[in-house]
This record gives structure tokens, sequence and C-alpha cells, in this order.
């Protein structure tokens, strides 16, 4: 898209790639806060609700990264076709490993990019699943791109507070 006369307008591909480097740094949080954790670690929960960080991860690929763009904003029926319902993507089956989920998280962002780079901020959603939200509260790619923005960043902040129980160790502290 061209560059509008008004340079302190922003063009639809200027706002998308300013939301996308968003993500992209919550992204990075998710899975830095978890770097050094070894398998165990990983997999042990630290909160009552017994999520592990693991799981948390398999959800953000799956029900966030997957669903919300290449199902919901893409209407890829392959994709709508394998949706599960429920909390099966916080369950890491035993056999998957911790280095799968962690890949996988990073190939759905993948997917998920090439979805967002090749769409206006504006376009309209392919996919709504009424069963699950009733009627559609997010109608472009930038109401779902906040509505990540901001799921990832709770996520991200869960897991700093899993990765504090788990060894002591804080994502970002600043002091003065």
């Amino acid at each position: 898209m061209a560059m509008t006369e008004n340079p302190s307008e922003t063009t639809p591909d200027a706002e998308v790639g300013a939301l996308l480097r968003v993500l992209d740094g919550q992204r990075r949080h998710v899975l830095g806060i978890l770097d050094g954790l070894d398998a165990k670690d990983l997999r042990r929960p630290v909160l009552p609700s017994g999520w592990h960080c693991l799981g948390l991860v398999q959800h953000l690929a799956l029900d966030v990264e997957r669903f919300w763009f290449r199902a919901v904003l893409a209407g890829d029926e392959e994709v709508i076709r394998g949706l599960t319902s429920g909390d099966e993507a916080w369950k890491v089956a035993p056999e998957v490993s911790a280095v799968d989920v962690l890949d996988r998280y990073r190939q759905e962002a993948e997917l998920a990019d090439a979805v967002i780079t090749g769409t206006p901020a504006d376009a309209g959603l392919a996919w709504w699943p009424h069963d699950l939200f009733g009627e559609p509260h997010l109608h472009t790619l930038r109401d779902v791109l906040l509505h990540v923005i901001t799921e990832t960043a709770c996520h991200a902040g869960h897991l700093d507070a899993a990765r504090e129980l788990i060894d002591g160790r804080r994502w970002l502290v600043l002091t003065t």
C-alpha cells in the first residue's frame, strides 16, 4: 500500500506491521521466560489449577495462534475441521517432547504471520465460532491482532509467575 500524503497517518500495512511487532515481542517473552527449563520443570504444575508451562504453550499454539489466525481470520477449512473443544490443547501427552511443543508454537506463529501479513487491517473474518462465542465481538484483522496480543501478554505473565515459583528466575526486572 502506498504511503499517505500526511506522514502522521499510518497505512493499514504500517498499522498491521506495528501490531505484529508487538505480538512478536510477546511471543519472544513466552519462549524467553522458559529458556533453560528442563523437560521435567516444563511439565511441573506450580499452581492449584494444575496447568504447566508446556500445556500453556501448546494452548497458545493451538487455541490462540492457529485458532484466531488460520481458522477465524483465514477460514482454513482443514484447521476448522481439526479444532477440538474444551481444554484439550492444555494437555500434552507424555510422549510429546517439550521441543516438539515449543517448535509447534514457533511454526504456528510463522503460519499466523503469513495470514497476518497478507491481510489488510480492516479485512473481515472468514469464519466465526457462534457455538463458542455467540455473536461476533471481533470483526477485523485489527480486532483479532489486539485480542491475540492481549491473550499472549496475559499468558506470558502467567509464565513469569510459574517460572519464578519453579526456580526464582524473572524475565524483566527494572530497578531504580
